[in-house]
């Protein structure tokens, strides 16, 4: 549990492409105590840089980064490995009689942090077995048959979702829909959240404008590099957003450029999933952001929370 004289932890998120690091980078320069928690769950993986937008080795240097690089892209990373991981984090930040910023993009990370979730155990076997499955749509509608409302909450594609699901299905012998209060729930937890919102069709010209960035930056060659660790990438971080249509591209299944049309469309998808993800949450004070940047607009609200 948090401690009751801990001090007030901020929260600036918003989906992919939204001006969130920018906007962290702008707030922790006008104070000399605040630190940078990210909340991503491709951020945690080495060497994956350019293709999950991680902060630069610049800003790593001005402002004290925590959940960065954590694992290598061969091994798997959960969210409950990640809670343990932000918990250790935020803990040391108030040992240091720091503050804590965090920057949200992944949004089950985010609650998992922020709302103390308890996870339901794992069942290794009963997961190997269901991932040698390469049926997606087939362990979807396994999941839809043993546990609808998990089903009706998570995309049909998100493999990584629903084999979850169905490993705390099968493990448990129970839903995983009723396993512990849930992300449904929003107690008060005295963290401050500030969400960056844009229109749809703004939102996805910034993310095509970070892909061809990206791509300028060599995200296709750090792609390559990947591919010659060994070990090799987990199924997680190789179907990442970025990393996996550069798998096709270098295997030569299709053109830079599809594969870069493609990029934008599933980031575009994934935006639109996150934006879902926040509404659902009350406690989120949104500021609604055209133009450029959002740095501006945002900053404010975001060191005023800290004020409070």
């Amino acid at each position: 549990m948090r401690p009751a004289d801990a001090p007030r932890r901020v929260v600036v998120l918003g989906p992919t492409a939204s001006g969130k690091s920018a906007v962290a980078m702008q707030v922790t320069s006008m104070f000399s105590d605040v630190d940078i928690v990210a909340i991503d769950a491709m951020q945690v993986y080495r060497h994956m840089n350019i293709g999950t937008a991680k902060p630069t080795a610049d800003d790593q240097r001005r402002v004290p980064h925590h959940c960065l690089d954590l694992v290598d892209p061969s091994q798997r990373f959960t969210a409950t490995q990640f809670q343990a991981a932000a918990g250790d984090a935020l803990d040391a930040i108030h040992a240091a009689g720091r503050r804590a910023l965090l920057v949200g993009g992944t949004g089950l990370y985010l609650t998992a942090v922020i709302d103390e979730l308890v996870f339901p155990g794992e069942w290794p076997e009963i997961r190997t077995d269901l991932e040698a499955d390469i049926d997606t749509q087939g362990l979807y509608r396994r999941l839809a048959d043993l546990d609808p409302p998990a089903a009706a909450k998570i995309e049909p594609n998100n493999r990584r979702r629903i084999i979850r699901a169905l490993e705390v299905c099968l493990g448990s012998g129970e839903r995983f829909s009723d396993a512990g209060p849930g992300t449904a729930t929003f107690p008060d937890n005295g963290v401050v959240q500030i969400g960056i919102r844009w229109s749809r069709d703004e939102l996805a010209r910034r993310i095509a404008l970070r892909v061809d960035q990206m791509i300028t930056e060599g995200l296709v060659d750090e792609v390559r590099g990947l591919l010659a660790l060994d070990p090799p990438m987990s199924r997680t971080a190789a179907q990442a957003l970025g990393y996996k249509e550069m798998i096709d591209h270098i295997a030569g299944r299709v053109p830079l450029a599809v594969a870069r049309d493609e990029i934008v469309l599933r980031t575009t998808q994934f935006a639109v999933r996150q934006e879902r993800w926040y509404r659902r949450d009350p406690r989120i004070r949104w500021v609604d952001v055209s133009g450029d940047e959002p740095v501006g607009l945002v900053s404010p609200a975001v060191v005023a929370a800290f004020g409070e």
